[in-house]
């Protein structure tokens, strides 16, 4: 099993994984569904935003919050996707999806309201994306419900959300393993975000070259240094 993440732009990403085939349900989703692949689609976004959605298909859908440039859900195509826009736990096709409220502002309260982070559990591995997250940093509650990380998805870009420097506190407080900055500048986006060199730059990263796509197996996940992916939109 390999798990495949690729990014779409913004905070979209699409992840391909097979999960366990211990469940009943999953056993007659995998017999349907060929070598028991699942797709999950996390914030697919609608053309106001300047990107073009590429053609998407899902078994599972989750959106963080409900704005235009997150939970464009009618654009994705799958047999009556499983979806998911809130907190709580869910299991759906076998994978694990656990949703936890936080903020969208610095300030608790605020004017753009509530975000969901997902944890989603599969292929033995714990990915988290935490949307549009404002927070300055995660509350104790919260770190104790997201757990140990092996692929965080964080935003870098600033304005709405947290950037380059709150991003690295974040990442502090939660050590994954792999790291996807997201929700950054982008040559046709309509909103303006920071560019993800300042988050770079934050990280002491060197300039990475994007991959197309991550492919990832549990026991490929670095063990000693956390690793930053820049992924191409």
């Amino acid at each position: 099993n390999i798990m495949q993440i690729l990014w779409k732009g913004q905070s979209c990403f699409q992840i391909t994984a097979v999960p366990a085939k211990n469940s009943h349900a999953l056993q007659n989703f995998a017999q349907r569904n060929l070598g028991g692949q699942v797709k999950i689609v996390i914030d697919p976004y609608s053309d106001e935003l300047g990107l073009r959605l590429p053609k998407l298909e899902a078994d599972i859908v989750l959106v963080t919050h409900s704005h235009f440039d997150h939970n464009n859900v009618k654009a994705v195509a799958g047999q009556g996707p499983f979806l998911v826009e809130g907190p709580g736990e869910y299991e759906a096709k076998g994978v694990m999806i656990q949703g936890i409220h936080s903020w969208h502002d610095q300030e608790e309260g605020a004017a753009r309201g509530s975000n969901t982070i997902y944890t989603i559990e599969v292929e033995e591995m714990r990915l988290c994306h935490l949307g549009d997250l404002g927070q300055k940093e995660l509350t104790s509650e919260q770190l104790e419900k997201i757990g140990q990380v092996d692929i965080l998805m964080i935003p870098v870009g600033g304005t709405f959300t947290i950037d380059a420097r709150a991003a690295l506190k974040t990442m502090s407080q939660l050590e994954p393993k792999i790291t996807i900055p997201m929700h950054y500048a982008l040559p046709k986006l309509k909103v303006k975000l920071d560019g993800v060199d300042k988050f770079l730059k934050e990280a002491g990263v060197k300039r990475v070259e994007p991959e197309a796509k991550l492919t990832v197996k549990k026991r490929d996940l670095p063990e000693e240094e956390a690793k930053v992916v820049l992924l191409q939109a």
